[in-house]
């Protein structure tokens, strides 16, 4: 029965160990939590949908972009262009794992992992992982993305 115990205890150790877990560290309200966090979940949804002005309203009038290797793109309008993808080119998956959310009266942060998947337009896919960080700003009562600065993970 000990060796039982032992061995039970040894592949739940295993098996937890092969999860990718993040700890999460959140502070502030948790109205302004949670409506950070379904923010987030809507701009992948959008992403995924293809809805480029949907995705780009996530951000303020005056948010501003930091694209991996690439100008700062300012604007909602530039910021949609940036994010609008060529003709049969299409987000499979897209996914934010935030680690830490602050939120400092009308401004939050929030920084973590991004994850997914692309379906190319000569029909290969391709997957792709990153660290990313937004500063978000309260205009008239919504949480939108003022900053936001990505960068990939190689491999």
């Amino acid at each position: 029965m000990k060796h039982l115990k032992h061995d039970i205890l040894l592949m739940a150790l295993i098996l937890l160990s092969s999860f990718n877990l993040v700890a999460q560290n959140y502070s502030g309200e948790q109205k302004d939590i949670d409506a950070i966090l379904k923010n987030i979940e809507n701009f992948s949804q959008y992403y995924m949908n293809a809805d480029y002005q949907m995705l780009a309203a996530c951000y303020s009038l005056d948010g501003k972009i930091f694209p991996n290797n690439a100008q700062i793109i300012e604007g909602r309008d530039a910021i949609e262009k940036r994010w609008t993808l060529p003709q049969g080119v299409e987000i499979l998956k897209h996914q934010v794992t935030p680690i830490e959310i602050k939120v400092i009266n009308e401004y939050a942060y929030d920084y973590g992992i991004y994850e997914g998947e692309t379906l190319r337009a000569n029909g290969n896919t391709i997957t792709w992982k990153g660290k990313y960080v937004i500063v978000w700003k309260k205009v008239d009562g919504e949480w939108k993305i003022y900053l936001d600065i990505w960068n990939d993970i190689k491999a």
